[in-house]
């Protein structure tokens, strides 16, 4: 009994997805983005004025 239960749920679901299809709903969640992953480039600590001037511009 409990079988047949599940199917006339699952029949009746599937022919509620198909009639709201015709209007443009959809019952499927979008994805959720993975957050993006940056590295990190740790700078050497500079010992003078002058050498703070010599290094990459991203440090």
């Amino acid at each position: 009994m409990q079988a047949l239960i599940e199917l006339l749920a699952g029949f009746i679901i599937m022919l509620a997805t198909a009639a709201l299809a015709q209007f443009g709903v959809s019952l499927d969640r979008p994805a959720e983005p993975q957050p993006e992953v940056r590295r990190v480039v740790d700078c050497a600590p500079s010992a003078s004025v002058a050498a703070a001037a010599e290094t990459p511009g991203d440090c």
